[in-house]
């Protein structure tokens, strides 16, 4: 999309409006950039007002709102500048105008500024999706997934796949998982039609930006171009490039025949937890826990550190058995989960476990591994 020079872009801002813009779109500026239009932000005059747009050619946002529009126009605006001056302004109108292909001026009350941005002309295009050919699906539904699934993802290198989130449409229900190969989530919730089946395997950067800008009681059309994704909203979108390849078999690695299962207090648990935690390993951080008839026994001893017990009562009827996990990827599941009780469910010491919400009413599956440590003497 080429727009003519433009010359004289001229509006009008509320302060407030200006900031939930400038907000909206910072996180998709990068920190550091080779390439100098990058460091800035796309402000675009629109019917209703005025329309910014920040991009790390990863994943780019734009958001529309009102303004005072006197003159049309597109100019570039240096991201981190624009934010910190808006952020000092006194609660008064801002009035932004450009004159010719660089100069920018910002005056509000009793202040002015001039800064220098970039043509409209060197700042990247927005992926080409095809939003003619889109399904519709709730926010709130996709934020649940995302919340619930997301922290899984790993943070290493080495497996870009598992650097990603698997995102997969059926015909009545859509599916999240994700996975670093120590621990998985997994969330599926119903939905009408969604037409096409799809996988899809999405950044959690870009997952965290849909979350944080799309309210939950709005309907996202969602689109995919050649290896991009596009969210949108009536007034804000969020585009993505896709992680490609084939995400590994899951399905495979959760087990289908754990039969000791115990119920927790989930916040007893997590208190205990942390406690051992002060003494397990940095690296490994790992505990050994002691599942026996209503009682369960946490130990852990670090050679350079010292040692821990603790104890507390549960709901078990099984033969004892005695695991090791990382305490830190066990604290993180439960943190996640949104029942008061949770149910973990073993086969022996060195396979994965499986913890899932106990008592929730809701018509979302949800299910969390975790692979244990080996318990070494």
């Amino acid at each position: 999309m080429t727009l003519s020079t433009p010359i004289g872009m001229r509006f009008t801002i509320s302060r407030e409006k200006l900031q939930e813009g400038l907000n909206a779109v910072a996180s998709s500026v990068p920190s550091k950039t080779t390439l100098p239009v990058l460091a800035n932000l796309l402000v675009q005059t629109t019917d209703k007002g005025i329309r910014i747009s920040g991009t790390d050619l990863d994943i780019a946002v734009s958001t529309e709102v009102t303004a005072d529009v006197e003159s049309a126009g597109a100019i570039t605006i240096p991201a981190k500048k624009l934010s910190e001056i808006a952020r000092e302004l006194p609660a008064a109108p801002v009035r932004i105008s450009s004159s010719g292909d660089q100069r920018i001026s910002l005056e509000c009350g009793r202040s002015r500024f001039k800064l220098l941005g970039l043509p409209k002309s060197e700042f990247p295009s927005f992926p080409a999706v095809n939003f003619e050919k889109s399904i519709r699906i709730p926010s709130g539904e996709l934020q649940k997934l995302i919340a619930h699934t997301a922290f899984a993802a790993s943070t290493e290198e080495s497996r870009p796949i598992l650097n990603g989130v698997l995102w997969e449409l059926r015909a009545d229900v859509m599916r999240m998982v994700a996975t670093n190969g120590h621990r998985l989530a997994k969330m599926e919730v119903p939905v009408r039609g969604t037409g096409d089946q799809a996988d899809l395997i999405i950044p959690p950067k870009a997952l965290e930006q849909i979350r944080r800008l799309f309210p939950a009681e709005e309907e996202l059309e969602v689109a995919q171009g050649e290896n991009h994704l596009g969210f949108r909203s009536p007034f804000t979108a969020v585009f993505t490039r896709l992680i490609e390849g084939p995400y590994p078999s899951y399905d495979q690695v959760i087990p289908k025949d754990n039969d000791k299962v115990v119920t927790i207090d989930k916040a007893a648990f997590i208190s205990a937890l942390k406690r051992m935690s002060v003494v397990a390993s940095d690296q490994t951080h790992r505990i050994r826990l002691s599942f026996n008839a209503g009682m369960l026994k946490f130990n852990v001893s670090t050679p350079d550190l010292g040692e821990a017990q603790d104890e507390m009562a549960i709901r078990y009827n099984g033969d004892p058995l005695e695991i090791g996990f990382n305490a830190a990827y066990l604290l993180e599941i439960l943190r996640f989960l949104p029942t008061d009780e949770v149910k973990v469910s073993f086969k022996a010491p060195e396979r994965a476990a499986t913890i899932e919400p106990e008592g929730w009413n809701d018509p979302a599956k949800y299910l969390c591994l975790l692979m244990p440590l080996r318990l070494v003497d």
